[in-house]
C-alpha cells in the first residue's frame, strides 16, 4: 500500500489536524521514549536497554572526538527512521503515541540545530581564521581524550608532561618569538584566539543544556511539555518542506492504527511482546438430538458472539474496580521469519489507510484457517501503568472437519527500560566549608565539562550535512523492524503487580469467551455437553497460570 492512500484519508483535511493518539492518561510510557531526545549520557548508555530480540547498534564514525551523545543519536536515528522519505513499515508502539515521540525529537534536533549555529560562527571567528592554533588545541584534546580510555599512572605522566610542554610551547610564542610584525601577531592571536572562543561556545552549551534538561525532567515530572515545531506547520501552499513533514506525520498517526501485525517466530507477535500463555478448547461437533443436523454457522459467527461478550468485560457484578475498558479489535496477523529486518504491510482494494477492510477481515476468518496465508485474531488489550504494560488476549476460532478449535493466547509487552525513565541529576562536587573545614557542602558545577564543549564545537559545522556528521562522528543504529516501543521494553515479570495484572487477566477472559462460543453451538443445535466439560477443565486449570516462553516449543 502507498503513502498516498493514507495522504487521501489522513492529510487532506480542511482545519486544525487532530492527530489519533491513545487514550487519556496513557503517557508515562510515551513521555519517558521522548526524554530520550534530551538525555546528555553516552550513546553507547542505550545499549543496556535493548531487549531480548531487538538489539540496537552504535555504529563508530572515523574521529572519537565528533560521536554523538545518547540524545543527538537517538533524536536523529528516530526522526530518520520514522519520517524518512524512503522509510520502511513501522511496528505499532502500542501503550505509546510514536507521534509525540517524534515530535520531541523534531523539537530537540531544532533546540540543537539553533545552537550549532552560533557554534559554527564561534568555530569561523575564533577557529578557522586562526587554524594553527585550533589544530593545535584539538590536538591536545584528542590526545587526552585518547588516554583517558586507558587510564593509568604511565600514560597519566605521559599526558602530563604533554601538558607541560604545549603550555612551554605557548607561553614562548606569547613572549618573544623569532618572528615580527604581523606573523608575529597573528601566531600570539592562534593560541588565545581558540581559548577566547572556547568560552563563548562554552555559555552557548550551557545554556543549551540546561533548556534540555529542564524539558527532560518536565517529561518525567508528568508536565508534558510541549515540542515546539514550527516547521511542520506550512504557512503557504508553496511550502513543501512543511508540507511534506506534516503528511509524514500524518502517515505515521494511521500506521500506528493499523490493524496488520506481524508474527516472528519465538519473537512472537512483532510490537505485543512474546506469548506467554496458551489454552485450547477443541471438541467434536455432534448434533445436539439423535438424527438432527446441525445448523450452518460459520467461525465469524462465533467471533462476533465473543466480541459483542467482551465489550461487557469492564461490567461486572460488584463495585470493586476491575477491569477498565478495554480495546477490543480485530487483528489480521501475517508471518514472517524469526531474523527478518523488514515487513511488508497488506496492500491492494481490500486495504485503505493501512487498515484491512471489514469484509476482507470476514473472509480471512472464514476461509484461511489451514495452510499458508494470514490468520485473523480477535484481540483484548488492556494498557495500565499510564502506558507501561500492555496486555493482550488474542483469540482465534477454527474448524477443520468435524472439530472446532477455541485458543486464547496471552501477550503482555513491559514497561520501557528504566534507562528512560531516570530524571537529570544536577552536577554537584564536595567541598569542605572554608572556616569549618571538617564540615562539607555540595557545590553545584557547569553542566558542560570542557571536553564536551570541544566535542559541541567540532561538530557543530557539520550538522549542516547530516550524513557527513555520521560518517564523521557515527550514529545509531535501530533494530529491524523497527517500533518504538518494543525495541526497548523490558519484561514485566520482574515487577511483581505487573506481572500479578498480566495472569489475572487470563481467568475472566477465558471464561467469557467459553460462555459467548458455547451458546452460538447451542442455538445452532450442537451438543455442547463435552465444550462445556473442557471449558470447565481449562477454567480450572487458569487459575494457577504462569507465564512460559509458549512461542519456544521445545522440540
Amino acid at each position: 500500500m502507498g503513502a498516498a492512500v493514507a495522504d487521501d484519508v489522513f492529510d487532506f483535511r480542511p482545519g486544525a489536524q487532530v492527530p489519533l493518539h491513545g487514550s487519556a492518561g496513557q503517557t508515562a510510557a510515551t513521555y519517558a521514549l521522548a526524554s530520550a531526545a534530551y538525555r546528555d549520557a553516552k550513546v553507547d548508555d542505550l545499549l543496556g536497554a535493548n531487549s531480548e530480540w531487538h538489539k540496537s547498534e552504535v555504529k563508530k564514525g572515523i574521529w572519537s572526538l565528533a560521536a554523538p551523545n545518547l540524545g543527538e543519536a537517538f533524536s536523529r536515528a528516530v526522526q530518520g527512521r520514522l519520517l524518512g522519505g524512503a522509510r520502511k513499515p513501522l511496528i505499532q508502539s502500542f501503550g505509546t503515541e510514536p507521534q509525540v515521540v517524534v515530535e520531541h525529537c523534531l523539537a530537540a534536533n531544532r533546540i540543537r540545530r539553533q545552537r550549532d549555529s552560533w557554534l559554527t560562527a564561534v568555530m569561523a571567528l575564533c577557529g578557522l581564521a586562526f587554524l594553527p592554533g585550533l589544530i593545535a588545541w584539538l590536538l591536545v584534546f584528542q590526545v587526552r581524550r585518547a588516554i583517558s580510555k586507558h587510564a593509568n599512572k604511565r600514560t597519566a605522566a605521559l599526558f602530563t608532561t604533554l601538558m607541560v610542554a604545549v603550555a612551554a610551547v605557548a607561553v614562548i610564542l606569547l613572549v618573544k618569538l623569532p618572528l615580527s610584525g604581523f606573523w608575529a601577531w597573528y601566531l600570539r592571536a592562534a593560541v588565545v584566539a581558540p581559548v577566547v572562543g572556547w568560552l563563548w561556545a562554552r555559555q552557548i552549551c550551557e545554556r543549551t543544556a540546561q533548556d534540555m534538561r529542564d524539558r527532560w525532567d518536565s517529561l518525567l515530572s508528568g508536565g508534558g511539555v510541549g515540542a515546539k515545531i514550527p516547521e511542520a506547520v506550512p504557512g503557504s501552499p508553496g511550502e513543501t518542506a512543511a508540507e511534506q513533514l506534516r503528511q509524514s506525520l500524518a502517515k505515521l498517526t494511521a500506521e500506528q492504527q493499523s490493524n496488520a501485525v506481524f508474527y516472528a517466530g519465538p519473537k512472537g507477535i512483532l510490537g505485543m511482546g512474546t506469548r506467554w500463555g496458551s489454552w485450547q478448547l477443541a471438541e467434536e461437533l455432534v448434533p445436539r438430538e439423535a438424527g438432527a443436523e446441525i445448523h450452518p454457522f460459520r467461525s465469524w459467527d462465533v467471533i462476533r458472539a465473543i466480541h459483542d461478550q467482551l465489550r461487557l468485560l469492564e461490567r461486572g457484578p460488584l463495585h470493586t474496580g476491575g477491569f477498565p475498558t478495554p480495546s477490543i479489535k480485530h487483528w489480521i496477523v501475517s508471518p514472517i521469519g524469526e531474523n527478518a529486518n523488514k515487513v511488508a504491510r497488506p496492500t491492494g482494494t481490500d486495504v485503505e489507510a493501512f487498515q484491512v477492510k471489514n469484509h476482507e477481515i470476514q473472509r480471512i476468518c472464514n476461509e484461511q484457517q489451514f495452510g499458508s496465508g494470514d490468520r485473523h485474531y480477535l484481540g483484548v488489550q488492556f494498557t495500565l501503568w499510564d502506558g507501561q504494560l500492555v496486555i493482550t488476549m488474542l483469540i482465534t476460532v477454527t474448524v477443520l472437519h468435524e472439530t472446532l478449535r477455541i485458543e486464547i493466547t496471552g501477550h503482555a509487552l513491559g514497561p520501557v527500560h528504566s534507562l528512560f525513565t531516570t530524571k537529570p541529576e544536577p552536577k554537584t562536587k564536595e567541598v569542605a566549608k572554608p572556616i569549618k573545614f571538617w564540615e562539607t557542602v555540595e557545590r553545584k558545577l557547569p553542566l558542560i565539562e570542557p571536553d564536551e564543549v570541544v566535542r559541541l564545537a567540532v561538530r557543530a559545522p557539520f550538522t549542516w550535512y547530516p550524513p557527513l556528521l555520521d560518517h564523521i562522528g557515527g550514529k545509531l543504529v535501530l533494530p529491524e523492524p523497527f517500533g518504538l516501543r518494543h525495541a526497548w521494553a523490558d519484561k514485566p515479570w520482574r515487577h511483581r503487580f505487573m506481572a500479578d495484572d498480566a495472569l489475572r487477566t487470563a481467568t475472566p477472559v477465558l471464561r467469557v469467551v467459553h460462555a459467548a462460543a458455547i451458546k452460538v453451538l447451542e442455538e445452532n443445535g450442537v451438543n455442547t455437553e463435552q465444550f462445556g466439560t473442557r471449558s470447565g477443565v481449562l477454567s480450572g486449570l487458569v487459575q494457577a497460570p504462569t507465564p512460559t516462553k509458549a512461542d519456544v516449543y521445545d522440540a
